[in-house]
């Protein structure tokens, strides 16, 4: 069993969303100097309700009247209206019809989180028009506001594991199309920023942890289902939502032209061996391996991150804890395995 209080542990969707949420002073500080609404583009995602509840948050307790505008296509209906009571103004829209986003309203503050992973290899010409062509849209449309556009770790070449990771100095090479067509997203992100002088931060970010996505839960399940643990890409970073959402609402005051780069992820190299064996021990399960670790992996190093933001809160083990606790009462799932096995940049 889990091995932290069970005051501490999160038993309903509701506390998870109030926990991953809720601001620090750091983001109150921040919300102070935004002199302005707020806007989330491709907020319908995996990590946009919390970001933009966050940010609603923080602007609330600064006491200013900026609005957060949340912009995504909505195709789940409940989300709008859930982000609603939750004071965030919505918007549904399409960010490939140019039409459309040049009717957005106009906002000094814009975070671009809109992007395509899974099913790039089963119709790419999608994936490189949602991750350049509306990045392209945005960036014009918003050349006179402050940019953070999320990226993704995807674009370093894989590295030595014992090597701490990729700095923001080491040269991209993207493995496969996804990661290319992200690397393109930043690269247009990037131009925009020289042409028009637009303040820009990208964040490239691996891998974000919620309870009911991510890493963590994609390797808890395979243990508590007695189901074997792929080790090939033996070892991960992580970082929990919480303190990803924080980051990237306090990135805004690191925007510059050229461009800022800045990896964001934890600053463990985790395992595949060891993130299963303490989700093993947590179940009294032994867990089934396949495979043996490959030298190298998908890894980043936030060292830069830390440096600028500071070290995140949630440790890897309390994070091992809460997922556990939550595949143990069945809490919900998004069913959105992250393939973060994948070596051949297939998605």
């Amino acid at each position: 069993m889990v091995a932290v209080p069970a005051t501490e542990l999160i038993t309903t969707e509701d506390q998870l969303e109030d926990l991953l949420s809720r601001p620090s002073e750091a983001d109150v500080d921040a919300a102070r100097q935004f002199a302005g609404d707020l806007l989330v583009l491709g907020a319908g995602g995996k990590m946009g309700p919390s970001l933009v509840r966050r940010a609603a948050r923080a602007i609330r307790a600064v006491g200013t009247k900026a609005r957060v505008i949340a912009v995504a296509r909505f195709s789940q209906a409940t989300l709008r209206e859930e982000l609603g009571r939750d004071g965030v103004s919505t918007i549904s829209a399409d960010l490939l019809d140019a039409r459309q986003v040049a009717a957005l309203p106009d906002a000094p503050n814009v975070i671009f989180m809109a992007g395509r992973k899974f099913g790039s290899t089963g119709d790419a010409p999608l994936t490189w028009a949602v991750n350049t062509w509306a990045p392209g849209l945005v960036a014009e449309r918003f050349a006179g506001s402050r940019i953070v556009a999320f990226s993704t770790g995807n674009v370093y070449p894989f590295t030595p594991a014992d090597s701490g990771g990729p700095t923001e100095e080491t040269a991209p090479a993207p493995v496969g199309e996804y990661a290319q067509s992200a690397l393109a997203r930043e690269r247009i992100f990037e131009y925009f920023s020289v042409r028009y002088g637009t303040p820009v931060t990208v964040l490239r970010l691996n891998y974000a942890i919620d309870l009911r996505y991510g890493v963590l839960l994609d390797i808890g399940r395979k243990v508590f289902e007695r189901r074997s643990v792929e080790l090939t890409m033996g070892y991960v970073n992580v970082i929990w939502q919480a303190d990803a959402n924080s980051s990237c609402l306090r990135s805004f005051a690191l925007c510059s032209s050229p461009a800022k780069i800045l990896n964001l992820t934890g600053p463990e190299t985790l395992a595949v061996r060891w993130i299963a064996g303490e989700f093993g021990r947590r179940f009294g399960i032994d867990p089934v391996f396949e495979g043996a670790p490959a030298p190298s992996a998908l890894l980043s190093n936030a060292a830069e991150c830390r440096r600028l933001l500071g070290e995140p809160k949630m440790k890897p083990a309390e994070m091992i804890d809460l997922v556990a606790h939550w595949i143990q009462i069945g809490g919900k799932t998004w069913d959105k395995p992250t393939h973060f096995e994948a070596r051949d940049g297939k998605y």
